[in-house]
């Protein structure tokens, strides 16, 4: 039996869903007739009487006051369908306001001293705990969620957000003491957390210095208008947090001003699209918590009674409405049928009823758009043959559905790709670890995922091999503040909570604020960006000659491409010519790469990744010293390119060269120092952040200064993070980079993990950007290019590093560190519980 705590010991969630029962009693149908509960309501008088207090009547809060401007639109409670009150549509005049306020509130708010920030934030903390019942019962009332949830959970987790944060406030000068605050954030939160992803946002924002407007989803808004009231009540400077309302036109409209610096959304992965496409090319920082389809693998040496309540718990905890829902069942063949009955044994037991009833596992889910839209999946489902399995009735009034379970579904089916967002599981089997991990990864999303089995080696394994950015063993739905949550793939980019989520809200202090403007005539240009221009013709023979002066051609020596570690011609038979920096003399010509270069590239950079990645680091770093040594061996050669092509001169050019090996030793030196952390959270066991490999990222080095230098800085942090690279080095200087090639070939470097593709900037930015097997893309360039990347990128949400600043690629600031290797890596949280019983529901343990 697992050992029970208090919910103050832990903040992880969500509860239990009560009761449990023995599943070896005579039949759990029977036992369920013959117990009944009475009715055991939350009283909801004092939100009554909040709601009274403003007329039940709420308009946008700006610069600490209210406004009521624009049309109304109701407030319903999903549980009744009774109007709780009503809420103004800010017009755009109150989103410049808005938008003002916290620009001129920025001046003050981010030169206070970390002290100074730190007791405001320990402020908001304070009073949310002080009003945590009534936070409790407005949430439940608004989003028809039941109040045991909201009490035990999303209301600790979020003060515990802003005692956190305000620890980081205090220290961050120490801390991140190269870092400034971003600015003006655009902050939009879903309506299935409205509270925790408030809280999950305004924390890191307000810690770091920045001033937020936030809008909160249109059907569920009071908690963030009582929050609004509580921040008067914490003493909070106007102006720091602005709450407009309106629909998704104002929402729009937030991230198009000039004036803000940084979008933060959670919702669906079709918006988030959307909005990177909204902030390509405008030097606006993004982060996407986004959609997801997290496997649940079940291993038959899993505890399948522990399994059956963290299973219940990951796919029925606030019916289903939750990104990181357990929506995919993966259970091992030989107990699969048996597994199966378990599960609906324990569903048979679940109570559907009102939201603020204290004894019920599931309410409302939050409108009658998002019912049929679960009802019709499960009825494509019923038509695909599948075995619709609803234990549970619903109340007639309101707007409930039933937990659901399908079972004989086939992978390549809507319900198992599909986010269906309710409380629908889906269940599949598999044979070995290989096929659930198969499995697993066959979607576009990479959010989180649980695995169950008493196998240590094994879940490990498994958690390192699904690639999802939280991964929770033989436990489900765990959150705390100092652990960081997001997701790979089309689940979005960016973390909240942990260290990792203030890097979201700061920029270093070198780099200069303000957005980037993308003119008419750059978005005009779009479509035929990238397509390439007309093929060179011949030009004059290189530079060269017979001996005794005989007049003898040059021996051609035109390097092609390197390709799964081997020189490749192009396949277009296309090149371009380099000329040297005064113009006159032809040093050599290099392949035009076109689009079935690059996805040969990126064929053999996929191959590659895998076992690239799994090497252990020390190894990687080996490998980044022996191309190190190698290329110091050949200085004098690569000094000399470099001033024939640069016109730079014989010092600086070996300045270059020598800066290049420095920075090769650098990411050596971090390969086996940058692998994670341990996190304290509250949970009762470890929680382990691990840097992950991105994967494959694309490249393009389009600097015209040190050529050799800015390819080196932008492939090395990548290479020793363990990702697999397709670069295209700088258009105009690429010989350097193809002098390297013999350089690897010594170097024990494997084929396929740094794949160089010459040729026109754009014409491989564009098929980088576009390639479904790419990761991410990162581009060094003009802003026409860094739109054009971004905008493309968003096709299947690529984690993108783009940057049209200057760099000073010399500088140590600017040129190298950590900056470089958080954009290689990934940040995948790892949660394993500690005890003699592992197994757990995600509750306390």
């Amino acid at each position: 039996m697992l050992s029970l705590r208090s919910v103050s010991s832990s903040l992880s969630f969500p509860l239990r869903l009560l009761p449990r029962r023995s599943l070896s009693t005579p039949p759990i149908t029977t036992l369920f007739s013959r117990m009944s509960y009475g009715p055991a309501p939350e009283d909801d008088t004092a939100a009554r009487q909040w709601l009274q207090s403003h007329e039940g009547t709420f308009g946008a809060f700006i610069d600490g006051q209210w406004i009521k401007e624009g049309p109304t639109v109701p407030n319903t409670s999903p549980s009744t369908g009774e109007t709780l009150s009503k809420t103004h549509q800010s017009p755009r005049s109150l989103l410049d306001l808005a938008i003002s306020s916290s620009s001129k509130a920025f001046e003050t708010w981010s030169t206070l001293s970390p002290h100074a920030r730190s007791r405001h934030l320990y402020s908001i903390a304070r009073n949310l705990q002080k009003h945590s019942r009534l936070l409790s019962v407005i949430e439940s009332l608004d989003n028809g969620k039941p109040i045991r949830e909201v009490r035990d959970s999303d209301v600790p987790l979020a003060v515990r957000h802003f005692y956190y944060h305000a620890g980081w406030a205090q220290i961050l000068n120490e801390e991140m003491r190269d870092y400034k605050p971003l600015g003006v954030i655009s902050q939009i939160i879903p309506w299935n957390f409205p509270l925790l992803m408030l809280a999950w946002k305004i924390a890191p924002a307000l810690a770091t210095g920045n001033c937020v407007i936030l809008k909160p989803a249109p059907s569920t808004r009071l908690s963030a208008f009582l929050f609004a009231d509580i921040l008067k009540e914490s003493g909070l400077p106007d102006g720091v947090v602005n709450i407009v309302s309106g629909d998704n036109d104002i929402a729009g409209k937030m991230v198009e001003d000039g004036r803000v610096d940084k979008v933060a959304f959670t919702g669906s992965t079709e918006v988030g699209k959307m909005l990177q496409r909204k902030v390509a090319g405008r030097n606006v920082k993004l982060s996407l918590e986004l959609g997801g389809k997290s496997p649940v693998i079940v291993y038959d040496s899993a505890d399948l009674d522990g399994a059956v309540e963290g299973l219940v718990n990951g796919i029925f905890y606030n019916q289903g409405q939750v990104c990181c829902a357990g929506s995919r069942l993966l259970v091992q063949e030989n107990i699969y049928d048996k597994f199966i009955e378990k599960v609906k044994r324990r569903m048979a037991t679940l109570r559907v009823g009102g939201s603020l009833e204290k004894n019920i596992d599931m309410a409302a889910v939050i409108d009658e758009a998002q019912r049929s839209r679960i009802e019709e999946f499960v009825e494509i489902g019923r038509g695909e043959g599948a075995d619709v399995y609803q234990p549970t009735e619903c109340p007639e009034e309101g707007c409930y559905y039933p937990p659901t379970l399908i079972t004989n579904v086939h992978s390549t089916s809507r319900l198992v790709q599909e986010e269906i967002f309710g409380p629908v599981l889906v269940a599949q089997s598999f044979r070995t670890p290989n096929e659930a991990i198969k499995l697993a990864n066959n979607s576009r999303y990479g959010l989180s995922a649980g695995v169950w089995t008493e196998q240590l080696g094994l879940a490990l394994e498994t958690a390192l091999s699904v690639k999802a950015g939280v991964l929770w063993v033989n436990g489900h739905n765990n959150f705390d503040a100092a652990a960081g949550f997001g997701g790979y793939k089309e689940s979005g980019f960016g973390r909240e909570g942990g260290k990792e989520g203030l890097y979201e809200y700061m920029k270093l202090k070198w780099k200069p604020r303000g957005q980037k403007a993308v003119t008419d005539e750059i978005v005009a240009r779009s479509d035929s960006w990238g397509k390439g221009s007309a093929a060179p013709l011949p030009s004059a023979p290189v530079g060269g000659g017979g001996e005794s002066g005989d007049l003898l051609p040059a021996v051609d020596r035109t390097p092609k491409m390197y390709i799964g570690g081997a020189q490749k011609r192009p396949d277009g038979n296309y090149v371009l010519p380099v000329m040297s920096s005064d113009g006159k003399t032809l040093l050599g010509q290099v392949g035009a790469g076109n689009r079935k270069d690059v996805r040969d590239a990126v064929q053999a950079a996929n191959k590659a990744a895998p076992g690239w990645g799994k090497r252990a680091a020390y190894n990687r770093s080996q490998i980044l010293f022996y191309i190190a040594e190698n290329l110091s061996v050949r200085r004098k050669e690569f000094a000399q390119r470099l001033d024939d092509m640069t016109g730079c001169g014989a010092e600086e050019a070996s300045k270059e060269v020598e800066e290049s090996i420095s920075r090769l030793f650098t990411y050596a030196s971090y390969a086996d120092k940058y692998g994670g952390s341990v996190q304290e959270t509250a949970f009762y066991g470890v929680t382990t952040s691990v840097n992950e490999p991105v994967g494959v990222i694309g490249m393009v080095c389009d600097s015209h200064d040190r050529p050799l230098l800015s390819f080196i800085s932008m492939i090395a942090p990548a290479i020793v993070r363990g990702n697999a690279v397709v670069v295209a080095p700088s258009e105009k200087f690429p010989l350097v980079a193809m002098d390297l090639y013999q350089v690897l070939d010594t170097s024990d470097l494997p084929g396929g993990v740094l794949n160089i593709v010459t040729g026109e900037s754009s014409v491989i930015a564009k098929t980088l950007a576009e390639h479904q097997h790419v990761d991410g893309v990162w581009y060094f360039g003009d802003v026409e290019g860094c739109y054009n990347v971004q905008k493309r990128a968003a096709n299947n949400m690529k984690r993108t590093f783009v940057c049209s600043e200057e760099r000073d690629w010399m500088s140590k600031e600017e040129g190298e560190g950590e900056e470089f290797l958080r954009e290689a890596s990934e940040v995948k949280n790892i949660w394993m519980p500690m005890g003699e019983s592992m197994s757990g529901a995600g509750a306390a343990y």
